[in-house]
């Protein structure tokens, strides 16, 4: 272990320790534990290493080619949580992983959708909420959805690709190397994609239902008249720990 420690800290690890020990435990035998280690000194992610990522306390399995939950993500639940009651209908948009909609399932009894566009990140989602009793399918975001849930949804999460264009070039390698652009880039502004969640959000939701969206500190006063525009009161709130910005709007109908 301590060659594990030393090989890892030697390529940048801050945290090596804990990530050999992380990596230790996934590995079936010495061969597997040989090449996990490899591929975290070549950079790959922990979570791809591994093939989970820790998120709200849950084991949230990350494969290869999905966005991993981060865990700043984890004030968005958080927020959702205040105002979801049970038996209500949740629908985690843009899914990933469908870490979001875990999260709030493994709190909550709730009936939950999920859906995304990549392949990969839909076979990934339905893995993880599964033991929820997740519907999770593929497609472009609400076409995704059944029909049947127009007007029936009581909490939207939707944490959508919101990094402008030119900034995916100054992400961290581990992002920008290995994590598919689709997840990540938002567009000229980062809101694009937020946008046609926005324009369609109050045709989904119940009336007095709740949208959740992530994204950065600069971004949150344009989000916030977006959603204004498009039929919904809306608040920022913010987490300085975590250094989570959430725009939070309530569909009142009028």
């Amino acid at each position: 272990m301590t060659t594990v420690v030393e090989r890892l800290r030697a390529s940048g690890s801050v945290f090596a320790e804990d990530e050999a020990a992380l990596i230790a435990e996934s590995a079936r035998d010495e061969s597997e534990l040989a090449a996990m280690v490899d591929q975290r000194v070549a950079g790959l992610p922990l979570e791809y290493v591994v093939g989970w990522a820790s998120f709200c306390g849950l084991r949230i399995a990350v494969d290869t080619g999905v966005f991993i939950p981060r865990r700043r993500t984890e004030f968005l639940v958080a927020e959702a949580l205040r105002v979801t009651a049970a038996g209500a209908v949740v629908v985690d948009l843009g899914c990933g992983t469908g870490a979001l909609g875990a999260a709030v399932a493994a709190q909550r009894e709730v009936t939950l959708y999920a859906a995304d566009i990549e392949p990969a990140a839909v076979e990934c989602a339905r893995r993880n909420l599964l033991p929820y009793g997740g519907i999770v399918s593929e497609g472009d975001l609400f076409s995704a959805l059944p029909d049947r849930l127009r007007g029936q949804v009581d909490v939207l999460l939707s944490n959508v690709p919101y990094v402008p264009t030119d900034e995916i070039r100054l992400l961290p390698p581990e992002a920008r190397l290995y994590e598919p652009h689709v997840t990540l880039d938002g567009g000229a502004d980062g809101l694009a994609v937020f946008r046609r969640v926005a324009a369609e959000a109050t045709d989904w939701l119940m009336p007095g239902g709740h949208f959740f969206v992530e994204l950065s500190e600069r971004q949150a006063p344009v989000a916030r008249a977006v959603m204004v525009e498009h039929g919904l009161t809306a608040e920022i709130v913010e987490d300085d720990d975590l250094g989570a910005t959430v725009v939070h709007g309530i569909y009142t109908r009028r």
